[in-house]
């Protein structure tokens, strides 16, 4: 396994409202895999930070209380609180009603940020948190810019939160990201949770004779796959 121990971190590049106020951060964690690092980089920046846990767009079931798991297992070594939200899945397909065929970064996708980042906002508001980000960013096969424009879009409606759009990928983030995966052994999903991207991907290997996506199969350090989300 990779050994992170001995990185030598440099701080964290603050924006204005963080540098002249308190660093007290809420962080929509998407998996473990991703928030890993955003973790790590926070805590060794001195940002006092709790772990939002809201993504109904996980299924089945199984899928999502292993990728929880595996986040609580994490946030529970360094002490961070984690935040438990609902399940909510009943609500995502409803809002996902009419995009069950929209190709992956499009207007599903949009609608499944929206909706988690609504939430994350809602409570961040609710609780005394300031700022709030999410680990969503640094994954490669997302795109950052819808990503942060549904992130800003949710802190819209309450004066005084702010949304921090760093980029977790900068300065080696996506290798770290890795690295802390495969020392922690996490769960390596496949697919980012969503049952339609996952019927669509399922037909593309299909199609090309390879086989389907196996879940609750994979961890990071104990095979040759280099990435996950």
């Amino acid at each position: 396994m990779t050994d992170t121990a001995n990185f030598k971190r440099e701080p964290l590049p603050l924006p204005t409202y963080m540098q002249e106020g308190p660093r007290k951060v809420l962080l929509h964690s998407c998996c473990a895999p991703c928030s890993g690092e955003v973790m790590e980089a926070m805590l060794a920046t001195g940002i006092d930070y709790a772990i939002f846990f809201y993504n109904p767009n996980i299924h089945p079931l199984k899928e999502y209380e292993l990728r929880k798991q595996e986040n609580i297992r994490f946030a529970e070594q360094f002490g961070v609180p984690f935040v438990d939200a609902d399940y909510d899945r009943d609500n995502w397909f409803e809002r996902a009603k009419g995009m069950e065929n929209e190709p992956e970064r499009g207007i599903r996708c949009t609608m499944c940020f929206d909706m988690r980042f609504e939430r994350t906002a809602l409570y961040a508001h609710e609780n005394g948190f300031p700022v709030m980000t999410s680990s969503l960013g640094i994954s490669r096969w997302k795109d950052m810019a819808q990503i942060n424009d549904c992130g800003v879009r949710a802190v819209e409606s309450y004066p005084g939160l702010h949304y921090w759009d760093y980029n977790w990928r900068k300065c080696g983030g996506s290798s770290r990201m890795i690295e802390i995966s495969k020392r922690e052994e996490f769960y390596q999903q496949e697919y980012c949770g969503c049952v339609y991207w996952l019927r669509d991907t399922n037909r593309h290997r299909v199609a090309q004779g390879r086989p389907r996506i196996e879940l609750g199969v994979q961890f990071y350090g104990k095979d040759d796959s280099p990435l996950g989300e």
